[in-house]
């Protein structure tokens, strides 16, 4: 998600509101936020999700909604979203 950079602080803001909604919302497995390191009014989610169908009932759900009906008017660009397949798994050996 690339923010207009005067409304970074708005959505960090946001963010922590409803982090813990999301991440307790039914099927969240997981849910981080990230920067960009070289944009930094860059940001990606990066979610684990029991099923397909979990996710989008969220993305059915009043709390998505709000929540995106309030930061995508923040948006420089459209915002992207990919749904992935786990392939591979590295831990930090030891």
């Amino acid at each position: 998600m690339a923010f207009v950079p005067a409304r970074v602080d708005d959505f960090l803001a946001h963010f922590g509101r409803i982090h813990e909604l999301i991440r307790d919302y039914p099927g969240v497995q997981h849910l981080e936020l990230h920067r960009d390191a070289g944009q930094p009014n860059v940001f990606y989610t990066y979610s684990k999700w029991d099923n397909a169908a979990a996710l989008e009932n969220y993305r059915r759900s009043d709390l998505f909604k709000g929540a995106w009906g309030e930061v995508k008017p923040w948006f420089s660009e459209k915002a992207q979203a990919f749904s992935l397949v786990e392939e591979a798994v590295s831990g930090s050996g030891g």
